[in-house]
């Protein structure tokens, strides 16, 4: 197995230092996840951008939760379910909805069950989502721009999950209390 290192801003390529000090700005701390990217400085700052632009989108709190927590459980990242669990908190996303999407279980509206669906058919598919699956997408009140947008968070949680993986990145003390195991 390799051993990844997590950097500090100090031990980081030169190239990183600045993503990680908008990360300490941002956070109050360097998450562990930044520090693992921040060897790979394209990665780091692709993935600042990812968020900047997925949180720009035109889904709310909820969605936006619904769609990084979809990908989050399927691809069992041990990191990124604490974490956005502890942002779902932060962006006052019901408990309800975010337990749903830990538990695997019925969220609480039809709409973002619909998201749940599409986005998981998205990544399990690899982006060939069927017509059906996708006119059910649109039939929830949903639009093409919200398929494109949907694609933009899979993209996002993609670089950090996979990250994640291998560098198996231990989850930050702040989200500790929100540790999370996908159910065998």
């Amino acid at each position: 197995m390799t051993d990844f290192t997590i950097h500090t801003i100090e031990s980081a390529p030169e190239e990183s230092k600045a993503g990680l000090e908008t990360s300490f700005k941002t956070n109050g701390r360097v998450p562990g996840l930044h520090g693992v990217m921040a060897e790979a400085p394209a990665l780091l700052a692709a993935y600042h951008f990812a968020h900047a632009q997925f949180m720009a989108t035109s889904f709310d709190a909820e969605e936006k939760t619904v769609v990084w927590q979809s990908v989050n459980v399927e691809q069992n990242c041990h990191y990124c379910v604490p974490a956005h669990t502890g942002i779902a908190k932060m962006m006052k996303v019901d408990d309800a909805i975010t337990e749903a999407l830990r538990n695997e279980t019925p969220l609480p509206t039809a709409k973002l069950e619909a998201l749940r669906t599409f986005t998981l058919d998205v990544v399990r598919n690899r982006g060939f989502v069927d017509e059906a699956a996708t006119q059910a997408f649109l039939d929830a009140g949903y639009t093409q721009r919200h398929i494109l947008e949907v694609i933009l968070g899979v993209s996002q949680k993609v670089m950090s999950n996979y990250t994640n993986h291998f560098a198996q990145t231990p989850v930050d003390q702040v989200f500790q209390k929100f540790a999370w195991q996908k159910a065998e």
